[in-house]
């Protein structure tokens, strides 16, 4: 996946993590069990887009290939200090 395909994906996910947020902001009634559980979905798949963007960019920085960049588990990235 290029830079260009990863970030055109962090938007999608982003533009959904945000319309799932604001459909019930207004309403006295949360979100269900399956609203939440995508809304962590989105924030781990986010997190993980994030990171491999940072490890093309750091790679080709070095001169290396932007394809050895890989994803890593919510494990690892869930992790890192902000």
């Amino acid at each position: 996946m290029s830079d260009d395909e990863i970030i055109h994906r962090i938007g999608q996910l982003a533009d959904e993590e945000r319309r799932l947020e604001e459909s019930h902001a207004q309403s006295a009634v949360g979100l269900s069990a399956e609203e939440k559980a995508r809304l962590d979905q989105l924030q781990v798949t986010l997190d993980q887009l994030w990171d491999v963007l940072r490890q093309r960019r750091a790679l080709r920085r070095a001169g290396r290939d932007p394809e050895e960049a890989a994803e890593r588990p919510p494990s690892t990235v869930e992790h890192y200090q902000q």
